[in-house]
């Protein structure tokens, strides 16, 4: 799943091969600059917050970039092609100086700016983990500031704390032991801000162990609760259960948890929407 530490990895594999690399022919195919050829750039440095991607040209000018949910990126070596459906989803294309092409592919979100008004694009983003800039008592400080939204609801506005997707949010209540659509303020906002930054950081940075949150690597066992409707908890044995969609979320996430490791809070017993089995 695209999530913050998936930018992270993936900001690492492009820095890794492309950056100082000059560009000699490329384009821009959507977006506010499409059409815009990038020829005579050089790639200077990669940037992440949250899950936009900064690109940084030596021109004083950053490509901003999006996943969202069906976005990728690929390096072709030279002499070879992408398939030709791949090549109509191209965004964004990028033959370097030794005849590798880098290629954007159903990017959602392209757009290039002013290196100096990166804001602009991420600006409205709160504390991300994998930043050097980081900011624990910030995110803290933007929960609880409505303590009354949703667990889930909350730990998915980019606004509060950047880089949490569904998968590490409901990994996360699960963890915290607490209903996904209790209050926020239900939990220790410290201790659940220290353990979403801990789990990001080991998911981008350790080897083998990419958004594993059991410890457990085998297929089936890597994840406490998401993706595993009318499975047996793995630390409880009652069977997982399973929300289509979270309110007032357009992405219309699925949410799963344990009812008996995440107990129903006396305040959503009487509600008639707190989720079905699988």
């Amino acid at each position: 799943m695209p999530e913050g530490d998936s930018v992270f990895r993936l900001r690492r594999r492009l820095d890794a091969a492309t950056r100082g690399a000059r560009v000699v022919d490329g384009e821009l195919r959507s977006g506010n600059a499409a059409g815009r050829s990038l020829a005579g750039r050089e790639i200077r440095s990669y940037d992440t917050h949250g899950k936009h991607l900064l690109t940084r040209f030596d021109d004083g000018f950053t490509l901003h970039t999006h996943l969202r949910m069906q976005g990728s990126w690929t390096i072709t070596r030279p002499g070879r092609s992408l398939p030709t459906t791949a090549r109509e989803t191209a965004r964004v294309r990028l033959r370097l100086e030794d005849a590798r092409e880098v290629w954007g592919l159903d990017l959602p979100v392209v757009d290039l700016l002013p290196t100096a008004r990166e804001s602009d694009a991420v600006g409205h983003l709160g504390p991300d983990p994998l930043r050097d800039d980081w900011d624990a008592a910030e995110a803290v400080r933007r929960l609880a500031d409505r303590p009354e939204r949703p667990f889930v609801a909350a730990l998915l506005d980019q606004t509060r704390i950047a880089g949490l997707g569904n998968l590490w949010v409901n990994e996360l209540a699960f963890l915290r032991g607490i209903h996904p659509f209790a209050p926020i303020g239900a939990t220790d906002l410290d201790a659940l801000v220290a353990l979403a930054a801990r789990c990001l950081r080991i998911s981008a940075t350790v080897p083998g162990m990419y958004q594993v949150t059991t410890g457990d690597r085998r297929k089936g066992s890597s994840h406490w609760v998401a993706g595993r409707a009318g499975r047996p908890c793995l630390r409880c044995g009652t069977r997982v259960r399973v929300r289509g969609e979270v309110a007032d979320d357009p992405g219309q996430r699925r949410t799963w948890w344990c009812p008996r490791c995440q107990p129903t809070p006396v305040s959503l017993l009487a509600r008639a929407d707190v989720g079905t089995p699988a």
